[in-house]
């Protein structure tokens, strides 16, 4: 599979657009699905590249999160902002990249997506509980590159 248009069906995307709003309920973080082609650098800095570009460095806590993936690159990457990762040790997002990676390694691309997007809650809810006055600050839909 090498074309983004490929990745997923609208359905699929639809499935995951929702997970993320299920995650964002429990947290005032703020998480993003990128899809692209491939890219030539590290995953995790083109991750963070495209963190900026979509301007998710601009929440009132610091805490958004973008899971990238570049389809036929094979690669995927999950970057949390400054106010996570002041908060949180090295090892923090493991046990999420870990679930989609096994989805993945299987093709089970939209249950790995899924699947990270609410452990990725779960997480973020530790150090970001829903707050009443919360609001969504970034788009839930998937960007692409």
């Amino acid at each position: 599979m090498s074309k983004v248009e490929d990745f997923l069906t609208k359905a699929e995307e639809q499935e995951i657009v929702s997970a993320i709003g299920i995650a964002e309920k429990n947290t005032s973080g703020e998480i993003r699905v990128h899809i692209e082609k491939e890219n030539s650098i590290a995953p995790l800095d083109r991750a963070m590249e495209v963190f900026r570009n979509l301007k998710m460095d601009n929440t009132q806590e610091r805490n958004g999160v973008i899971i990238y993936v570049a389809v036929k690159s094979k690669h995927f990457a999950i970057y949390g902002d400054k106010g996570i990762n002041e908060k949180v040790g090295i090892d923090f997002w493991d046990s999420t990249k870990e679930i989609m990676q096994n989805h993945f390694k299987n093709g089970n691309f939209k249950q790995g997506l899924i699947d990270g997007i609410l452990k990725a809650g779960e997480q973020l809810k530790t150090h970001f509980p829903y707050q009443d006055n919360d609001k969504n600050e970034l788009s839930n839909e998937i960007s692409r590159g």
